[in-house]
């Protein structure tokens, strides 16, 4: 059987959120205890927890509704499932620096290097490290990202997807606004707060 591995974030009360997000709260709605009519117990296990938060919240993918007034109606209940059903290639680019932008000749390189052909119908998923090496810190929040020209070139390529292990898929402030506009016009989405990268490399 083939390992598995996990690339989702832990979800916990107060983790990070991208700026101006709901913050994530987790409260025990119910116990055990109380289930049982216990009176002065003295523990308190949950049988059911209250989660409050945002739905780009963690791990997540983008519906295309979020990319633009241009693609209203778009949510995820309306996407195919084949677009999160694919094969998919992952491309090194731990040498990235805080805020720098992934062009479109550093993912042909990438695939050259690795031996790799993204193919129509692939997810890309872009390995930069940044998840180990900030994550909870002061950088966390100024990862690297896609430009918006290699965002095109991967839509051109016909991808179903790409995801990142930053909070967004372009630099916040320089190219992340375009990002998401050109994954709406051209009808594929990404994955954002990706872990465990590394073990696919």
């Amino acid at each position: 059987m083939p390992e598995i591995i996990d690339l989702s974030q832990e979800i916990y009360d107060g983790m990070p959120v991208y700026k101006g997000l709901p913050e994530v709260k987790i409260d025990m709605y119910a116990s055990h205890e109380e289930w049982e009519g216990m009176v002065n117990a003295t523990t308190s296990t949950p049988s059911v927890n209250k989660l409050e938060m945002g739905e780009h919240t963690g791990t997540h993918v983008d519906a295309l509704n979020h990319m633009s007034r241009a693609n209203k109606g778009q949510s995820i209940d309306t996407m195919p499932l084949s677009l999160f059903y694919t094969e998919g290639v992952c491309l090194d680019f731990s040498h990235k620096q805080l805020r720098e932008l992934i062009e479109p000749e550093e993912i042909e390189n990438a695939c050259l290097k690795a031996g790799i052909e993204i193919k129509q119908g692939d997810t890309v998923l872009i390995y930069t490290d940044h998840y180990r090496k900030t994550y909870g810190g002061e950088n966390w929040y100024k990862g690297p990202g896609l430009s918006a020209d290699a965002t095109r070139w991967l839509g051109n390529k016909g991808v179903a997807a790409f995801g990142v292990e930053t909070m967004a898929p372009g630099v916040s402030g320089v190219s992340n606004k375009e990002v998401h506009r050109i994954c709406g016009a051209l009808g594929f989405t990404h994955y954002e707060n990706l872990i465990n990268l590394h073990q696919l490399i």
